[in-house]
């Protein structure tokens, strides 16, 4: 007779345009019903390995650093491990009594950190990669919007510290993108020229090519113009 192998239930990851994964979660902020809560706004939530580890206290520190940046670009923060409460509630009052990091000191984490023992809501975001650990959750970053639909996904390894600038880029990439019907080339910041999407016809591609419209085409299907960094931030960011 052939031995039973017990396999671990497989849980498809969720992918870009899907929507998000709905949980209700203890958090050091109180209970949240995800993404329900956030209706209307744009959330990044965000998985870390482990409590009381360096590399994390180093992004916790960024993220609380820059809350403030994130709120103005209606963007709320929601943080993940599979610690429980009570190690989160003692490692951010640690954080905010002793540790110093990039001139950071003092520091408050004020949103919300949500307790994941069970690993249930790490599982339906595939957060726990059996290859780099069975027990911590890897560095996952997952931009939500408004809508809450998954708009962008991004993956460390435990041993590499996110950068925030890359995080914020993103959402304000984005952002544009939905406000004006662009996209944004390679290294793209609020200022520099945006895409203007491929022509979908003939027609449409030569009167381009012949536009007096203030469009930079290099051919038919590469074509951009100006939008002002005051313009963008004036449409997504809040006063």
């Amino acid at each position: 007779m052939e031995p039973v192998i017990e396999q671990e239930k497989a849980v498809s990851m969720p992918r870009i345009g899907d929507n998000a994964p709905e949980f209700k979660a203890i958090t050091t902020q109180g209970d949240i019903s995800f993404p329900e809560d956030y209706a209307g706004e744009w959330v990044i939530l965000f998985s870390h390995p482990a409590d009381f580890t360096p590399v994390c206290t180093s992004e916790f520190m960024t993220f609380a650093h820059l809350e403030n940046k994130f709120a103005k670009a209606n963007c709320k923060l929601v943080g993940l491990s599979i610690d429980g409460l009570y190690s989160h509630i003692a490692w951010l009052r640690t954080i905010k009594e002793k540790i110093e990091f990039n001139g950071m000191k003092h520091i408050e984490v004020k949103f919300p950190l949500i307790e994941d023992i069970t690993m249930e809501v790490a599982k339906k975001y595939g957060m726990i990669q059996p290859g780099e650990s069975k027990t911590q959750a890897v560095r996952a970053v997952f931009f939500i919007d408004p809508k809450g639909i998954i708009r962008a996904i991004i993956y460390y390894p435990l041993s590499l510290g996110r950068n925030f600038d890359e995080i914020y880029r993103a959402l304000i990439a984005m952002q544009t993108s939905d406000k004006f019907s662009v996209a944004t080339p390679a290294d793209w910041y609020p200022g520099d020229d945006v895409i203007i999407s491929p022509a979908g016809s003939c027609g449409v591609a030569e009167e381009r090519m012949t536009s007096v419209e203030e469009l930079d085409c290099k051919d038919w299907f590469f074509c951009t113009k100006n939008i002002s960094k005051e313009k963008i931030l004036k449409e997504i960011l809040k006063k």
